[in-house]
């Protein structure tokens, strides 16, 4: 029986009641309860400490929205709309280096470099406490912007080398939700700060400075705790599976094995084409058959699929004349404005909701709308992982987004409208941090070549423009109006995005078909030489680059970058690039 029948057979219904054992290299009798043992401890152990970076990561970008409800700028003699400058320029500084901090974590490690970068945005966080100048605000927002530029593509990338692609979703989905928990903490850790160190007012009721206001105890608080995750993050993290100070010699070598599958099985389309996408799986079944190492090729490649670091110019050149990376790209700046927005802005956005001047209250509001976020985006990821697919599940969380701003826009702004606004805030939030999680897992699936998908998802981190965007839309001119005007950008944003995926998914279905037809018309050898090597019958594509090359030249590069983009064209097509990869929907 062919490899991927007796893969397809090993994960069917009949057979998976009967719990067979499997054989891994080097002649080990193992069965399911490693594999459960294995993911348990990836799950409980170094999951939720990646989630607590993200989660610190998230708070120290929005805190400075629940430090103005409560009077931040006021205190320190600034303008309103200067807040808005001051997410403006932290956004400009953390898009535009996304790439260079991905291959810069892709260098270093992200043992070394995400804790690192963290200890330090923590310290510019903690120094907000002493900010009295418009410049020294600007400063700090700018430094920690390019901290944390390149954190997230860095941690899914190095999330990705211990998670096999269908279990990935869900996981990135509990990472990634902590965006949204982190936007409710947030709001709960303001609420308690505020409410422990009051505003004091004076005999008219206005608000008045005092030695030690709210929101220096708020940004000493974060920062303080973020200095210390850091700190620990260097003595918790594992370079690789192969060095997990949690996992067996055992579970060491089950969980390299599984990964390096994984990414073999990825470019079988007839393995792809044996599984039923429908069928449903229990928890220790998700990985699709991975218990099974007779699907494997070699395991030689394991270096390059599970280590941290590396990066060749093939890379770096296949990265950027990527076409699809770029559709994506927009597709991701216009879904994730919202995203942006609200992270920022929905303090201020709940303010005309209530009666009470406090924004200890205010800042309570705004955990609910985050929570309902959470909890959709694990259904959606979840379902996502379980049927296999993630283009659908990002179009209807944009169509819930599309809902829940047309409710926002239509319903009146007065008092007596609070509670249904509110209700549509929730309505919104519900599908705001759906797609980009998704999109990272779609981008992740269907890069093979570690390098090549790091600098992909920094690439992809461009996306973070939209909080430019929110910054533009959200001026504090249109809050009487109930930010009105803001909302109608933003769902027109959302409408564009939602037209830029189904273009993705017809256009991924094109391909796909063009490739099938390519394939039927070669020899059995010409598709084994492209699967193996990518050096199929196909011409291979490298006129841009040697263009490229000629310009440079011509200008006088250095001969050792010339060498590095000469690599880059040398030898066949690598993963994705492949006729013989099916890229998944």
């Amino acid at each position: 029986m062919p490899d991927h029948l007796e893969l397809a057979r090993l994960t069917s219904p009949a057979t998976r009641t009967e719990r067979t054992p499997v054989t891994m290299p080097g002649d080990e009798h193992l069965d399911h309860d490693l594999h459960r043992r294995t993911l348990r401890k990836l799950d409980l152990l170094l999951l939720p400490f990646l989630a607590l970076l993200f989660l610190f990561n998230s708070l120290d970008k929005t805190n400075i929205g629940n430090a103005e409800s409560a009077h931040f700028t006021t205190d320190i003699g600034l303008e309103k709309s200067d807040l808005n400058t001051a997410v403006a320029l932290f956004f400009a500084f953390f898009v535009s280096l996304q790439p260079v901090g991905a291959a810069l974590g892709r260098k270093y490690g992200m043992v070394l470099w995400v804790p690192s970068c963290m200890l330090l945005w923590g310290i510019s966080t903690a120094l907000h406490t002493w900010v009295t100048a418009r410049w020294q605000l600007y400063l700090l927002r700018i430094i920690i912007g390019c901290l944390e530029a390149g954190f997230y593509p860095v941690t899914v990338s190095y999330l990705s080398l211990f998670y096999t692609r269908f279990e990935f979703g869900r996981r990135l989905s509990l990472f990634y939700g902590q965006a949204a928990v982190g936007g409710a903490l947030g709001g709960l850790l303001s609420y308690l700060v505020f409410s422990m160190f009051p505003d004091e007012h004076d005999e008219n009721g206005e608000h008045t400075k005092s030695n030690w206001q709210n929101w220096q105890v708020l940004f000493l608080l974060e920062g303080s705790l973020t200095i210390v995750i850091a700190i620990l993050g260097y003595f918790w993290l594992p370079h690789n599976v192969e060095t997990s100070w949690f996992l067996s010699s055992q579970e060491r070598k089950y969980a390299s094995s599984r990964i390096i599958q994984d990414r073999e099985v990825q470019a079988n389309p007839d393995y792809e084409s044996s599984i039923d996408p429908g069928e449903e799986r229990e928890h220790d079944d998700e990985s699709r058959g991975l218990l099974n190492p007779s699907q494997s090729s070699a395991t030689s490649t394991g270096k390059e699929v599970t280590y941290e670091r590396g990066l060749s110019p093939h890379d770096v050149v296949s990265a950027f004349l990527s076409p699809k990376i770029w559709h994506i790209l927009g597709c991701n700046i216009l879904s994730a404005v919202p995203v942006y927005a609200f992270q920022v802005f929905l303090p201020l956005v709940l303010a005309p909701l209530t009666d009470s001047p406090n924004p200890a209250l205010v800042n309570l509001l705004a955990a609910p709308p985050n929570i309902c976020g959470a909890i959709m985006l694990y259904m959606f990821a979840s379902y996502s992982d379980r049927h296999r697919i993630r283009i659908l599940p990002i179009l209807v969380g944009l169509v819930i987004m599309v809902v829940g701003l047309v409710l926002v826009v239509a319903l009146p702004t007065t008092k007596g409208w609070a509670i249904p606004r509110y209700l549509a805030l929730n309505v919104l939030l519900s599908g705001t941090f759906i797609a980009s999680p998704l999109t990272v897992a779609w981008i992740s699936d269907n890069t093979p070549s570690p390098g090549k998908r790091a600098l992909l998802l920094g690439i992809n981190g461009w996306g973070n423009l939209a909080g430019v965007l929110s910054a533009l839309l959200f001026k504090p001119k249109y809050a009487e109006s109930g930010y009105i005007v803001p909302f109608w950008w933003t769902l027109a944003c959302v409408a564009a995005a939602a037209v830029g995926y189904f273009l993705l998914w017809r256009n991924l279905k094109t391909e796909n078909a063009s490739r099938k037809k390519i394939l039927s018309g070669w020899e059995e050898e010409e598709v084994a030489q492209e699967k193996t090597d990518g050096q199929g019958p196909l011409e291979q594509p490298h006129v841009v680059m040697r263009f490229l090359i000629g310009a440079l030249t011509r200008l006088g590069m250095s001969p050792r970058i010339l060498k590095a983009f000469k690599e880059a064209t040398e030898g066949g097509r690598e993963g994705d690039e492949k006729i013989t990869f099916v890229y998944g929907l």
